[in-house]
Formats: C-alpha cells, structure tokens, sequence
C-alpha cells in the first residue's frame, strides 16, 4: 500500500478539479481530517496498517464531489476503488476504505473504533476556534449551490440543532473538541436568543 502516492493523486485531483463554488467541501476540509485522523489515531494508539486505512479513508472521503454533490460517499468510494488498485491496496483494504467512508455520511453512526475515530476527525472542526467560519463556508456553499437558502437565524438554529444532537466518539475527541463545541452551542443560543 503505497498511501503518500494515493493521497498525493487524490488531493492533486481535488485542487485541480472541484467545483470553485465548494467553499466548504474544499481540498483544505480533506487535508484538515486528515490530519485530525493523523492526531486522533495517534492518541488512540492504532496499530499502523489500520491507521494508514483510515488515512487513506480521510484522502477519499470526499472526492464524490468531483462527480455530484448529493450521496457523494457513494462516488467517493466508486472513485477509490478504481485508483486504489493501481497503488498496491488489496480488495479487502479498499473494502475497509469503503466502509470508513461510507460511515462518515450524516447522520453518523460509527459501530467500531476506527468507524469512530473518521466521524470525529470529519467534525473535528465543530470543536475548535474556525468553528464559526467552516460553518459559513458550508452556508455559502449550500446557497451557492441550491442546496438550501437560509436566513442567518435559520442558519444558526440548524448549527445549534446539529451541535445539539452531534457528540464526539472517541475519548481524544472528547478530550481535545467537547468543551469547546458545547461553547460554541452556547454562543449560538445567545445570539438566538430575545
């Protein structure tokens, strides 16, 4: 398994090939969950051919948007199993893949540790201090795209809800991202709030 190669073609694809108008599905949201998969694999101590799995997972999980927006996990993992063969990964490798992507499909429901630590890396973001501006990328984006056109307190009430239903898996996510999303929630309940 060659995953430096398989990333490196994937993410060049992404940055020569999606949609401008993708301002939150972007080569820069599969490079940071990535790179929380990296972190969150680490501090949960995955062995290392299941942790280049997920990485690889995190490279492909996305890249349906190179083909349509809606069910792009579905084209996510039509497109990997056609490239990762060519860079040494056996049937059952990209049949972990798939799965590991497909888990990341909202709403999640991860059954197993690895499942948990590629939902978390995802909404890794939820937690942290751009939290506010990946969630008006993904407005932007949905507008841009007539996915869905909201007013800003609409906005705010589908953010509070998600955050609301949303909760971290694994005990590094937790530990890294909970507390800062729970404030987030609280700031969005402030501004929503007469």
């Amino acid at each position: 398994m060659d995953f430096n190669a398989a990333s490196e073609y994937i993410i060049d694809r992404l940055r020569r090939e999606l949609n401008p108008s993708l301002s939150y599905h972007c080569v820069e949201h599969t490079i940071d969950v990535i790179e929380a998969t990296r972190r969150l694999a680490g501090m949960e101590k995955i062995e290392p051919a299941a942790k280049i799995l997920l990485q690889t997972a995190s490279s492909f999980h996305d890249c349906g948007m190179l083909i349509q927006y809606k069910d792009h996990e579905s084209a996510s993992i039509d497109l990997a199993c056609q490239v990762l063969p060519g860079f040494g990964y056996t049937n059952s490798d990209i049949d972990e893949v798939a799965r590991l992507i497909m888990v990341t499909r909202l709403p999640q429901h991860p059954y197993d540790h690895l499942e948990q630590i590629i939902c978390d890396a995802d909404l890794d973001y939820l937690g942290r201090d751009d939290f506010f501006i990946n969630s008006f990328r993904l407005k932007l984006e949905w507008e841009v795209n007539g996915i869905r056109s909201t007013t800003l307190k609409e906005w705010f009430n589908i953010q509070m809800k998600f955050l609301t239903e949303h909760q971290y898996f694994t005990p590094s996510a937790i530990l890294l991202r909970n507390e800062k999303k729970l404030r987030h929630l609280q700031e969005i309940k402030q501004l929503i709030t007469p």
